[in-house]
């Protein structure tokens, strides 16, 4: 008979997901992931099958919480133009943060691993997916109360908006300039 797993999963998912995102997938060692998660080599393998099987996992659960966070944000009450700044401004002061910025996992991932990983590609999709899909909603509750441009498709001008936004983690990771960054976005913002 199997032992029962003495772990909470979600806790040990949790943990390697904060390893990874600190070090990205190449440079995490299964000793780092080991020491973070609590678990011996031989019990992660067991239970994730392996470091990349434990890597997607990671990712997928920050996509599921960070997307929600980002969702939570453009569903607020307010005036579409503050929801979306407000959006941008919290991801770079999040990525500003501390002395080491991390940045956006998803991003980090899609980076590093996307273009030759399907796994990782499909977690990243999916991830930008349900933001544009976020974006497009607001912006089209937008048009509809005349604080959007209506001459341009929402769906184009929410991937603007998500270009802008990426763009703008990917930029924090090597630049301390937040005045620049919101400079950034004010000038996304007076676009729409």
């Amino acid at each position: 008979m199997a032992r029962p797993r003495a772990f909470e999963e979600g806790r040990v998912v949790d943990a390697a997901m904060e390893t990874f995102w600190r070090h990205g997938y190449e440079a995490t060692s299964t000793r780092e992931l080991s020491q973070s998660t609590g678990l011996g080599p031989s019990s992660l393998y067991n239970a994730f099958g392996g470091k990349r099987q434990l890597f997607v996992r990671a990712l997928r659960r920050y996509c599921e919480t960070a997307t929600a966070r980002q969702v939570e944000v453009l569903q607020r009450p307010g005036p579409v133009r503050e929801r979306l700044r407000a959006l941008m401004v919290e991801a770079i002061d999040a990525d500003l943060d501390g002395e080491s910025p991390r940045g956006c996992f998803a991003v980090n991932s899609a980076i590093e691993a996307a273009g030759s990983d399907p796994e990782v590609r499909e977690a990243v999709r999916g991830n930008f997916g349900r933001v544009e899909d976020e974006l497009c909603a607001v912006l089209t509750f937008g048009q509809s109360t005349g604080e959007i441009r209506t001459d341009r498709d929402a769906h184009a001008l929410a991937r603007q908006v998500q270009t802008a936004y990426y763009g703008l983690r990917v930029l924090a990771r090597a630049s301390d300039d937040r005045d620049a960054l919101l400079s950034t976005v004010d000038l996304t913002l007076a676009g729409l």
